[in-house]
């Protein structure tokens, strides 16, 4: 059996950190933001990690973390919005918990993140444009290892929280892989 663990995937802006903390609270669990924990191991924030090591320097820490925290019992981790890109850490994830993709629209996406400068793919003449770029490249992805999808667009994100609690006592109690 898997280990009782919630996975956070999707992308940037959908939700994933300020979910994944109600979420955490609410199942009593341990909370990790992959991102966060990549930056309090190197001692620099992700857009220095970019600077100095390129996209590809990022993700080589992100995967290592992710196999890292993977390992753990009863936690919720908030991937970084680009960790699916490597097919280690979908099988590392699907392996080890219950994948929930928040889903978000485009709009509410470029409205939810227009003033964060914390996100270097973001840091592009038209933002709404590299998020449709983006999203054609890993919406693929973030369905096929989710063993579950939530509209972050949509619901309040305590009613996202609620309706992943529910897919989640429902994956662990054995029943069909929710939808």
């Amino acid at each position: 059996m898997k280990s009782e663990n919630v996975f956070l995937i999707g992308p940037m802006g959908a939700g994933k950190t300020t979910i994944g903390r109600q979420l955490a609270k609410s199942l009593d669990f341990a909370f990790y933001d992959s991102d966060r924990e990549v930056e309090a191991r190197t001692g620099v924030d992700i857009p220095t990690i970019f600077e100095y090591e390129g996209e590809e320097g990022f993700r080589n820490r992100e995967q290592l973390m992710i196999v890292d925290l993977a390992c753990l019992d009863h936690m919720v981790l908030a991937t970084g919005g680009g960790a699916i890109l490597r097919e280690e850490n979908r099988v590392c994830l699907a392996a080890h918990g219950f994948v929930v993709y928040l889903r978000c629209s485009i709009d509410r996406l470029v409205e939810r993140t227009h003033r964060d400068t914390h996100r270097p793919l973001l840091n592009a003449a038209d933002p709404t444009k590299q998020l449709e770029i983006l999203m054609r490249i890993r919406e693929p992805l973030y369905r096929s290892c989710a063993d579950y999808t939530v509209d972050t667009g949509q619901l309040s994100s305590r009613n996202a929280m609620r309706v992943i609690i529910n897919a989640f006592h429902s994956f662990t109690s054995g029943q069909a892989r929710p939808l």
